[in-house]
């Protein structure tokens, strides 16, 4: 057999990264993904899902699941413009668009999908896209995707921001831009009000991926974009259905022009089969969940105001998080690494984050509480971070 075959120039690279000491395995979850899991063989406290409000693996969820699958089968059988679109699709986008309180939704089969489908979809050649530096990589990705421009500002800089807008508004004939809604590596909150003045100041476009913001800010969850109050201001507003809804999916919610649009030119729509019918049935119980009562997100809320307060009496560096997203800063990418190796000896798992993700030196490990973590799970962890964080001469 040739050496061609043996993926050499990979092997090298593959190499790199061990030597880099940043090669890595996937850890293993046995089980559902709860406040406390099996991972690896261990028993730990789980400190790094975004099941933010303990979706993923609830009863009324699960049960709606299984209907659909009885009803519809295990999966749709087809892009949606053939065959895939069934009545239970539909049904999920009528319910998020009254959820969203806006005209219309548009699913897709991922948030990562969304991102890379609809950016394209809605700019071209003599557009531009004007984006945060610390947005995440599917809108990277969705920008390279694009025939347009695109100009960077400097992260949540509204004086940037509009000196790019005004350099650029004559040169072009629709400007879209676009922002997190909660960045995911700080979990600050987009300057949205800020944003959208701009935005109509300069005759341009908003769009907001609120992937760590859907159940999370605004009533009941539903967005940076009600936590603001700025309905009908905010042209495309993108949400996920597999972090707080725990299911899997993406959506865009705004105008009918945009579905319709969309419906069309929305590559992921066009050419990938449409959400299997199991995962649309447990999202619109999640959501039908969500409009009924606020308890979930005010235990979330609760829970990580708690945590957050516990890690800060300690002296722990929390950034400068607005949400329940809380970095524990420390710096030093090895020492991040060994100090998250340390704190899964003892009991809870975190992963660590460290440089190409976030800027050398202040890598962190990244504290995901949820509603489902009782505040005796959450005094545990404080406790394992306070014991290894003293060993670790991280705290004094």
């Amino acid at each position: 057999m040739s050496s061609v075959h043996e993926l050499n120039f990979l092997k090298e690279k593959i190499q790199e990264l061990k030597d880099q000491g940043v090669y890595r395995k996937l850890p293993v979850l046995e089980g559902p993904n709860e406040a406390e899991v099996i991972l690896n063989g261990k028993k730990v406290i789980n400190l790094s899902s975004n099941n933010y409000l303990g979706f993923a693996n609830h009863p009324r969820l699960k049960k709606a699941a299984i209907a659909a699958v009885e009803k519809y089968g295990a999966g749709a059988g087809a892009v949606r413009t053939i065959i895939g679109n069934m009545d239970i699709h539909e049904e999920l986008e009528e319910i998020l668009a009254k959820f969203k309180r806006e005209e219309a939704a548009m699913v897709f089969q991922s948030g990562f999908n969304c991102n890379a489908g609809t950016i394209q979809a809605i700019t071209g050649k003599g557009d531009l896209i004007v984006s945060d530096e610390l947005n995440h990589a599917s809108i990277i990705d969705g920008t390279r995707l694009s025939r347009a421009d695109k100009a960077i500002f400097k992260h949540s800089d509204m004086d940037h921001l509009e000196k790019v807008l005004k350099e650029n508004r004559d040169k072009y004939e629709n400007i879209l831009i676009i922002t997190d809604g909660v960045f995911s590596m700080d979990g600050d909150i987009a300057k949205l009000p800020e944003i959208v003045e701009l935005a109509e100041k300069y005759e341009a476009m908003t769009y907001v991926d609120d992937a760590h913001g859907s159940g999370v800010l605004g009533e009941s969850g539903r967005g940076t974009v009600d936590h603001f109050n700025l309905h009908g201001r905010v042209d495309f507003s993108i949400g996920t259905l597999s972090k707080a809804i725990g299911v899997v999916g993406g959506y865009v919610a705004g105008s009918n022009t945009m579905q319709e649009w969309l419906n069309h030119r929305g590559r992921p729509i066009l050419f990938s089969t449409s959400l299997p019918p199991a995962a649309v049935g447990a999202i619109i119980e999640a959501i039908k969940m969500l409009m009924e009562s606020t308890e979930y997100t005010d235990r979330l809320w609760d829970n990580a105001k708690y945590f957050k307060q516990k890690l800060g009496k300690l002296g722990f560096d929390t950034g400068n998080s607005q949400t329940p997203i809380t970095p524990v800063i420390i710096g030093d990418e090895a020492k991040t690494m060994e100090f998250s190796r340390k704190l899964f000896e003892n009991g809870v798992f975190v992963s660590g984050i460290v440089f190409p993700t976030v800027p050398k030196g202040t890598g962190r490990v990244r504290c995901m509480v949820t509603a489902g973590h009782t505040k005796e799970q959450l005094d545990r962890a404080v406790d394992i971070f306070e014991k290894v964080g003293k060993e670790m001469n991280i705290l004094k």
